[in-house]
């Protein structure tokens, strides 16, 4: 395979409104908003700005959008009832939206520029909280088991120490392509990441991730970009092209499950809990705030409650004595 699939195919127009080019530096600078974060409001936003222009035609991108200043509640309204009408949204995505129009509005009241927030009084649709999927472990062994169908060595060990990577750690994609190479400390077995919000922890890595990132760096071609993943062109990937790398293994391992490299997140902090990892553990090493959102991974994992249940349950303990 030839290292050109990975070009940029789905390449952006950088917004140009200056509202928006404004909140994505308010985002960005003052409340530390991931790169992802950034580009996806600014994208909602310009989806917004063509919706109230009746600009139907072609893509949002790239263009400005002066009604967007001027919109009130009910044009949100209106815009909400088109997206899981006509354009069949799904929940979660037009709770996506609504908090970036939120996170706008907000901004333009903190600039003086609005007196009121239009967006805060719409109400946000209802979604039902999934569990997270997790992959066995013989099919997280298949997938890493894969060769990578590159022509090029160098690219077969780095989509191997990514994958290795990513269950070893359980990191965000937007963590491993933000990762440079003097943030991994082979020694202590541990690298530094940042994740939401800027906010940087240390992670642990096992020997087998430690062996792929050593041959892939030994292989890896000279480069001035920092980045420990680097693509054909010497410079640093992209979220994308984790998403592309992942499923191209996918396609080749023989693995039926459905899954994304985020699967790969769950996958990791399942099998620790079924291990006996505490939660507080796993909860910080996959860098959430709160307890709650780790608690998650205890509903899908019935050999943890019955470890749990067994070790404490009184009147069996009573019939073994």
């Amino acid at each position: 395979m030839s290292p050109k699939t990975l070009r940029g195919k789905r390449e952006r127009k950088y917004p140009t409104d200056p509202l928006i080019l404004a909140h994505m530096s308010y985002l960005r600078d003052e409340l530390n908003r991931g790169t992802l974060t950034v580009e996806a409001y600014a994208g909602d936003l310009e989806s917004f700005g063509a919706f109230l222009a009746g600009d139907n035609n072609g893509s949002p991108h790239g263009k400005k959008w002066p009604l967007l200043a001027k919109a009130d509640s009910s044009d949100i309204r209106r815009f909400v009832s088109e997206l899981i009408g006509r354009r069949r949204y799904q929940a979660r995505a037009v709770r996506r939206k609504l908090a970036a129009l939120r996170s706008f509005y907000k901004y333009l009241q903190l600039e003086k520029r609005r007196s009121d927030n239009p967006a805060a009084v719409v109400p946000i649709p209802p979604v039902a909280r999934a569990l997270p999927t997790a992959l066995p472990e013989r099919a997280v062994a298949s997938l890493l088991r894969t060769a990578p169908a590159w022509d090029a060595e160098w690219l077969k060990l780095r989509d191997r120490a990514i994958l290795e990577l990513l269950y070893a750690s359980g990191m965000r994609r937007s963590e491993l392509v933000s990762l440079n190479v003097a943030d991994v400390d082979f020694d202590r077995r541990q690298i530094r990441v940042t994740g939401k919000g800027r906010k940087q922890r240390i992670v642990l890595i096992n020997h087998a991730s430690v062996r792929a990132l050593k041959s892939y760096l030994d292989a890896r071609p000279l480069a001035r970009d920092e980045a420990l993943f680097i693509g054909w062109k010497r410079r640093r990937l992209s979220s994308r092209h984790i998403w592309e790398i992942f499923n191209r293994i996918l396609a080749l391992s023989g693995v039926k499950a459905k899954a994304s490299p985020h699967t790969l997140r769950h996958s990791f902090a399942t099998h620790l809990l079924e291990r006996g990892v505490d939660l507080i553990t796993i909860q910080e090493l996959l860098g959430h705030e709160s307890a709650a959102t780790t608690q998650i991974y205890t509903n899908i994992s019935m050999s943890h409650k019955r470890r749990a249940y067994d070790a404490a349950h009184p009147r069996d303990r009573e019939m073994n004595r």
